[in-house]
């Protein structure tokens, strides 16, 4: 059976920072092969000029496809479906595909489009990743510079609506799989009552993650294996049909250098007893994730009796264990890889699933 390559879909207003979020992301991809779909409003084409002149090793020029004429949910036929198509037929197809959307076009006729009869076989959405500026929705104001907003409303001639800002931010927040606080250097204290307030807002089960400058481990980013594409009912969307566009500027707080980062989140690696029931040995990691707050837990386990490996792959509470292949000559045991934000209790956490 033929593996469906993953796509994530990150969306956010204009200067929440999506393309610095990308930038990491691709800087730090851990060799794997990523190609980047934005969609970028106007003739300035800044996003794809930026990225393509980042020099990264593993993005090079034919990754980076800039859809320029139009919202990319306006165009979902004419456009981005045989732009998806050549990504998938080239000779070494990508490993993932990443998805800038314009700051206010909508995210969920993107994830439909995955249903269109080219696609469904062979790609899904792994993951939406809604990244909101901090400062701004603490504040009311949903985007940083309102001004910017109106005034990339106003130059573009496709526009039929007037869709309050609160609207679309809730798309975006009822579609999200993580929600991105960025910015949240400059929230300080406001963090935890922000995050709590936005972990009431979304869907059960979403995570809601603060990041400065973007910066998030690509494994806490990608291989969600949420298949979007097949809840799309869950994702209530607000309005239906108002289309905007803009385009997409790197925030302006990405100039300076940044002493955190990485340092916000750790991952450990527990070793464990093999398993002797996979179904209670799965309904106790997800009461860990819950209970310590962790992002993603993976890794494998022998099964007393059994000669396959267990394959244990966990994003937020959604945990998912099969048997991948014989074990060969691996030692019998558990081996699984924690990855959170910083100040996990290790100890803790280790002992609950030994």
């Amino acid at each position: 059976m033929q593996t469906k390559i993953p796509a994530t879909i990150v969306t956010g207003f204009l200067g929440a920072g999506k393309t610095t979020l990308i930038r990491h992301l691709l800087e730090n991809a851990g060799g794997r092969r990523i190609a980047l779909i934005i969609n970028e409003f106007g003739d300035l084409g800044v996003d794809g000029d930026i990225l393509k002149g980042c020099g990264i090793e593993n993005c090079t020029d034919d990754d980076v496809v800039e859809l320029s004429n139009g919202c990319i949910c306006c165009t979902v036929a004419d456009d981005f479906i045989p732009t998806m198509e050549a990504l998938l037929n080239r000779e070494t197809p990508p490993d993932h595909i990443v998805i800038e959307t314009s700051g206010l076009a909508l995210p969920q006729p993107l994830v439909r489009a995955f249903h269109w009869p080219g696609l469904k076989t062979r790609v899904t959405v792994d993951g939406v990743v809604t990244v909101l500026d901090g400062p701004a929705v603490a504040a009311g104001t949903f985007a940083a510079d309102i001004a910017r907003v109106d005034a990339q409303r106003a130059a573009d001639d496709g526009l039929d609506h007037e869709t309050p800002l609160s609207e679309l931010y809730a798309d975006q927040v009822a579609c999200a799989d993580m929600i991105v606080v960025n910015k949240s250097d400059l929230l300080g204290d406001g963090t935890a009552p922000l995050v709590a307030r936005l972990k009431s807002e979304a869907r059960e089960g979403v995570q809601v993650v603060p990041a400065t400058m973007g910066a998030l481990p690509a494994d806490v980013l990608l291989g969600r294996g949420q298949g979007a594409e097949d809840d799309i009912s869950a994702r209530h969307e607000v309005h239906h049909h108002h289309h905007h566009h803009d385009d997409d500027h790197p925030d302006d707080h990405g100039d300076h250098h940044h002493e955190h980062g990485h340092d916000a989140f750790e991952s450990f690696i527990v070793d464990a007893p093999e398993v002797t029931d996979p179904a209670a040995f799965a309904v106790k990691v997800a009461d860990v994730i819950r209970t310590h707050g962790i992002l993603r837990l993976k890794g494998f386990a022998s099964v007393t009796n059994k000669p396959m490996r267990l394959t244990v792959q966990a994003v937020g509470p959604r945990v998912d264990h099969y048997f991948d292949r014989p074990l060969g000559g691996d030692p019998r045991g558990a081996r699984l890889v924690v990855i959170g934000q910083a100040g996990l209790d290790q100890a803790a956490i280790t002992q609950a699933l030994q």
